[in-house]
C-alpha cells in the first residue's frame, strides 16, 4: 500500500515522516512557550532560534566529522585524530568550527541540569571565540542561564532536540523549516512590530515565483532576517536550478535583525554577502558598486523622518529627490541606481505610492512610468501582514522587459484564504495563477478578464494622470445574467425593501415600548 513502508524485520508501517515534521515544529513551539516565563517575543525569539541555530552547526560539525574519519582512516588512528581536530578541515566545507564544550553532545548530556542555561551560554561563547568564526562574532544570544527562563523547561526543548528520528540531511531540512515556523509564530506574538524582522512567506514566495531568479546576484537592501533570500533558493532548487548560480546581497540596520539573518543564512545553507555589521542603507551602501539582476524587497511602509535632507544630491535619485517624510521612492530608486542592464525588481509598497502626488512623488512616479521601467502592479488582498493593516501591491520593475512600452495591472484583492478571523494567506494555486498571469503577458499570450487584469500602454497610463492603482485599468468584473427580466427584478426588490422599512419600525417600536416599560418599574 502507498500509505506504509517495510522495516528491517519486514513488518509493514505507516509512514510516518510527514506527520514528524509537523509535530517537530509543533512540539518545538509548545514547549518553547512553555519555557519563556515572562519574557517577551520580541526577547524570547532569540532564545529560541539561537537554540536552534547551535543545534544544526553541530550536527553539521558532527557530519564533517564522520566524513572525515572516513576519509583518513587508512592513515591511522593519529591522523584521522589530527584531521578531526583541525579547522581547516571544516571551514574548507563551509562548516563552523564546533569546540568541544560546544558540540551538542555535551548540551544533551546537560538537558536535565539545572545549570544547562549556563552550560547553553558557555557553548555560545566558545562557539564566538574561535577565530574562523569570525563570521559569529558578536551574533549568538548568551542569556540562557536567565532567571527568566525556565531551566527545566529548557532542558525538554534540548531534549526534544536530542531526539530528532530523522536522517541527517532530513535534520538539517527541518531545522531551517523549524527557523521560519517560529520566525512566522514571533511575528504573530509581535504584530506590528514583526515587520522589522518578518515578510509573510504567501508574499514573498508571490515575488520569487513572479521574478524567477534562477542566475545572476539577488539583493535585498532591508533584508530584515532573510525571508526572501530562503524563498529565492528554495524555488531555485524545486525548479532543478542550482543554488550556487545565484550571489546573495543583503544589508540590515537593525542589529538584532541582522544578526538573525546571518543566523537564518547559515542555517539554510546559503552563502551571502550581509555586510560587516548592520548598517543603514541610504547611508552606508554595502554593496555600492555592485549592478543587481533581482532585487527582492519588503521595504518600511511609508518611512518617516529617514533623514532623506541630507541626500539630496545622492547620485541615486535620478527620477527625483525623494521626500523625508516618506522613503517609499527612495527605497525604490536606490534599487533601480544598482540594477543591472537586464534587471529586475519585485517589492511591497504601501497603496499610497500608487496615486500620491504629494512632495514630488507624483513627479518621480510619472518619470518611472516613462522611463519604462513599471512591468506589472498586483493589488493585493487585505489582512496578509500581522504588523500592519495598511493596504499594499506588489511593484515589479524591468529594465529589460519583453513587452515594451506596456504595464501589466492585476486586481488581485479578491484572491486568499482566511486562515483565521485576522489574517488572510495567498493559497499555492493563487501564487501560481499570479506567475502565470506574468508569463503569458511576457509571452504576449494573457487574455485579459475583466476586473482581474488589463494590459495598459504609457499614454493610457498618462490618460489617468499617471496613477498606477489596478482598479482603474482592470475595470469591474462582468456579472452573470440571471435571466431575470429588468422590469421584474425591479418590482421584487422594492417589495423587498418595502417589507425592509417595515420590520425596522416594527422593531423600533418594540424598543421604545420596552424602554418604556423599564422606566416604569
Amino acid at each position: 500500500m502507498a500509505n506504509e513502508t517495510t522495516s528491517k524485520r519486514g513488518r509493514k508501517a505507516k509512514a510516518e515522516k510527514p506527520a514528524e515534521k509537523v509535530d517537530f515544529k509543533t512540539q518545538l513551539w509548545n514547549a518553547a512557550d512553555a519555557m519563556r516565563g515572562n519574557l517577551d517575543a520580541a526577547v524570547y525569539k532569540h532564545v529560541l532560534l539561537g537554540l536552534i541555530f547551535l543545534k544544526y552547526i553541530s550536527e553539521k560539525f558532527e557530519e564533517r566529522y564522520e566524513e572525515i574519519t572516513k576519509e583518513y582512516e587508512e592513515d591511522g588512528e593519529e591522523a584521522v585524530r589530527a584531521s578531526q581536530e583541525d579547522p581547516d578541515e571544516y571551514i574548507a566545507e563551509n562548516i563552523f568550527w564546533v569546540p568541544e564544550e560546544a558540540r551538542w553532545q555535551k548540551i544533551a548530556s546537560a538537558a536535565s541540569s539545572s545549570d544547562i542555561g549556563l552550560v547553553i551560554d558557555r557553548a555560545m561563547r566558545a562557539i564566538e571565540a574561535v577565530p574562523e568564526n569570525v563570521k559569529l562574532k558578536g551574533i549568538l544570544p548568551k542569556n540562557y542561564a536567565s532567571p527568566e527562563i525556565d531551566q527545566r523547561m529548557l532542558g525538554k526543548v534540548v531534549d526534544l532536540f536530542s531526539n530528532i528520528d530523522l536522517s541527517s540531511e532530513r535534520q538539517n531540512d527541518l531545522l531551517g523549516e523549524a527557523y521560519m515556523y517560529c520566525l512566522k509564530n514571533f511575528a504573530t506574538a509581535e504584530g506590528k512590530n514583526a515587520g522589522a524582522f518578518y515578510t509573510p512567506i504567501c508574499i514573498v514566495r508571490t515575488l520569487v515565483n513572479i521574478l524567477e531568479p534562477f542566475n545572476g546576484r539577488v539583493a535585498d537592501p532591508c533584508c530584515g532576517s532573510g525571508g526572501m533570500f530562503v524563498q529565492s533558493v528554495d524555488f531555485i532548487e524545486k525548479h532543478r536550478g542550482n543554488r550556487k548560480n545565484i550571489t546573495v546581497l543583503g544589508q540590515e540596520s537593525n542589529p538584532v535583525t541582522w544578526k538573525m539573518a546571518v543566523m537564518n543564512m547559515a542555517i539554510h545553507g546559503i552563502e551571502s554577502d550581509l555586510g560587516d555589521g548592520p548598517a543603514n542603507t541610504f547611508f552606508n551602501d554595502k554593496h555600492a558598486r555592485e549592478r543587481v539582476d533581482f532585487y527582492l524587497a519588503n521595504p518600511p511602509f511609508n518611512q518617516k523622518g529617514w533623514r532623506g535632507t541630507e541626500l539630496e544630491d545622492d547620485p541615486r535619485w535620478d527620477y527625483g529627490i525623494p521626500s523625508d517624510s516618506n522613503a517609499n521612492f527612495a527605497w525604490m530608486q536606490h534599487m533601480i541606481h544598482h540594477l543591472s542592464q537586464k534587471g529586475r525588481i519585485g517589492m511591497v509598497l504601501a497603496n499610497g505610492s500608487l496615486s500620491s502626488t504629494q512632495n514630488n512623488e507624483g513627479d518621480i512616479r510619472q518619470k518611472i512610468i516613462e522611463a519604462d521601467l513599471v512591468e506589472g502592479i498586483v493589488a493585493l488582498p487585505d489582512r496578509l501582514f500581522t504588523s500592519t493593516g495598511i493596504p499594499c501591491s506588489l511593484w515589479f520593475l524591468n529594465k529589460a522587459k519583453d513587452r515594451p512600452k506596456t504595464t501589466l495591472f492585476v486586481d488581485a484583492r479578491n484572491m486568499g484564504t482566511m486562515v483565521n478571523r485576522a489574517l488572510r494567506e495567498l493559497t499555492n494555486e493563487d501564487i501560481e495563477q499570479l506567475a502565470t498571469v506574468f508569463k503569458e503577458y511576457r509571452a504576449g499570450t494573457l487574455e485579459c478578464k475583466k476586473g482581474f487584469t488589463a494590459i495598459a500602454t504609457i499614454d493610457d497610463i498618462k490618460k489617468q494622470g499617471y496613477v498606477l492603482t489596478p482598479g482603474r485599468y482592470v475595470g469591474i468584473e462582468e456579472q452573470e445574467e440571471d435571466g431575470e427580466p429588468f422590469s421584474d427584478k425591479l418590482k421584487r426588490l422594492t417589495l423587498e425593501l418595502n417589507n425592509l422599512f417595515l420590520q425596522s419600525q416594527l422593531l423600533e417600536q418594540k424598543i421604545s415600548e420596552n424602554l418604556a416599560s423599564i422606566e416604569s418599574e
